[in-house]
């Protein structure tokens, strides 16, 4: 069974808490975690462009010029794609980019990015925040205190409000609850940090 490093939000170790391998322990697999990943991040696109058809833009009613004798090639519309101020040929419209994923494939690519940062010590466990009041000041501290650079992935709990408020304003924290853990999140950081509370499937040793 894995196991992760548990610490005091002081920073001095408090023991090590067993974890599930299927969550923390498995071989990660690349390319269910590049499908899936593909999959949420087309999902955020708003797929609002819009360009204009040649139908929809203002004017050419009018043939320009009449049909032969001029010497230049007919034209039926100064509102087609080639003339300025025409419509746009093939341009972009409205869509939809949402993809199908399983969700045994969105379980799998969550322990895969689990078990991908695990296998680099770069999950740790804090055993409790304990801030007394909101107050960025201390989250500061105490990411100082854990020795931790780069961008922080912190899990909690739905109810550690205070947690919550106190990293919500410093820009290289990515806070989100149990329920929101994704493998997107957990790869675009450098550490992932979960309290006793957040922490799935856990057994104390």
């Amino acid at each position: 069974m894995a196991s992760l490093t548990v610490k005091t939000k002081a920073g001095a170790a408090a023991g090590t808490v067993d974890v599930a391998d299927a969550l923390f322990g498995i071989e990660p697999n690349a390319a269910v975690l590049h499908q899936v990943i593909t999959a949420q991040l087309a999902a955020r696109r708003a797929g609002t462009q819009s360009t204009k058809t040649r139908a929809e833009v203002r004017g050419g009613g009018a043939k320009p010029w009449r049909q032969k004798g001029t010497g230049r090639a007919r034209q039926g519309s100064i509102r087609a794609p080639h003339f300025r101020g025409g419509g746009v040929a093939l341009g972009p419209k409205p869509r939809d980019y949402t993809q199908r994923t399983p969700k045994k494939m969105i379980r799998l690519a969550l322990a895969s990015a689990l078990s991908d940062r695990a296998a680099e010590d770069r999950v740790l466990v804090v055993d409790d925040w304990a801030f007394t009041e909101p107050k960025t000041k201390d989250a500061i501290a105490a990411l100082a205190a854990l020795g931790l650079d780069g961008r922080v992935l912190i899990v909690l709990t739905p109810d550690d409000e205070i947690a919550w408020k106190s990293f919500r304003n410093l820009q290289n924290v990515h806070i989100l609850t149990v329920g929101e853990l994704n493998a997107y999140d957990v790869l675009a950081s450098d550490w992932v940090l979960f309290t006793k509370q957040s922490l799935p499937a856990t057994k104390e040793s």
